[in-house]
């Protein structure tokens, strides 16, 4: 696994440990754990030998798009740190010797794929939208077709928002929240493609066994809602008001770049997990398909 150290990966370590798998750490520093091992995705580096002893590769490595202000450098990173580390796992994994070859390959991506949807809802069918997320996503998942194209099964994990107090989308916002000063983001007319916390790591898990699941999945809940909903329900469960909305101008102050898709609308609905039909039937049985109890769980459990 590589962004093990993460916020989705540390607890997607955990979840798989428990189950009983066997996980070796890519890591960039030096090691210093046995199941580790060090790498460097920037000049390619890798020992085929640690792929080859491999059932499957899990890669969720990238900066975080959220973690800082955005400048030329910052963006250059986003990019580098996802499609470097996939191109790096992809070319390595299609050199090997075919009985030597992992047969799966789960690859992190985004929801940014399709970016600005508007109300209109979108499943994996959706072709690619436009902006700089969109275009990171198109190379990111691009990075991806060596091992593709040598019969590796390379499912491309487009996550939405997992809900978890201590990251992503809700950790900033618990303190204002708490503090009576949050509120929703510009109009509040946007949508979030959430997805409880627990729900993202039994559908990695689930699609990790699911051989007959590739490309494309929108690891998102079935639900989407408005930011402005969204921010209305965080405020019942912490028992705070919700009276003081962020300007668009506030944000583009405060966050540069990173603003535009801060306020961007994605209607991303999980068409591969719950459709009945063709292509595949997934059959996932979301925990939390409604905002309430991801919610709820994403702060108390």
């Amino acid at each position: 696994m590589a962004g093990a150290s993460g916020f989705l990966g540390t607890r997607l370590i955990a979840r798989l440990a428990a189950d009983g798998h066997e996980i070796t750490r890519l890591v960039r520093r030096p090691t210093s754990h046995p199941g580790e091992v060090q790498w460097d995705p920037g000049t390619a580096r890798l020992d085929p030998a640690v792929v080859a002893t491999s059932d499957a590769v899990i890669n969720l490595a990238g900066a975080g798009v959220g973690d800082k202000r955005w400048n030329d450098e910052y963006r250059a990173l986003i990019r580098s740190s996802r499609v470097d580390t996939t191109s790096t796992l992809a070319i390595t994994m299609a050199r090997l010797p075919t009985e030597d070859r992992p047969k799966t390959l789960l690859n992190a991506s985004a929801v940014g794929w399709y970016g600005n949807t508007g109300d209109r809802s979108v499943d994996e069918d959706a072709p690619a939208g436009e902006g700089f997320l969109a275009d990171v996503v198109r190379a990111w998942e691009g990075a991806t077709r060596p091992a593709e194209e040598a019969g590796v099964r390379v499912v491309r994990l487009r996550t939405g928002l997992p809900l978890h107090r201590d990251g992503g989308l809700l950790k900033p916002q618990l303190l204002p929240f708490r503090l009576g000063i949050g509120g929703k983001l510009g109009n509040g007319r946007q949508w979030l493609p959430w997805i409880a916390m627990v729900d993202w790591l039994d559908a990695v898990v689930h699609l990790l066994d699911r051989e007959d699941v590739a490309g494309p999945v929108n690891v998102v809940g079935p639900n989407p809602v408005r930011n402005k909903e969204f921010t209305r329900e965080l405020a019942r469960q912490l028992h705070r008001p919700a009276i003081m909305p962020i300007p668009a101008l506030a944000l583009k102050i405060a966050l540069g770049g990173f603003a535009h898709e801060a306020l961007t609308s994605a209607r991303v609905l999980p068409g591969v997990l719950t459709r009945a039909g063709r292509p595949y039937r997934a059959g996932f049985p979301f925990r939390h398909p409604d905002l309430p109890g991801a919610l709820h769980a994403a702060l108390h459990e």
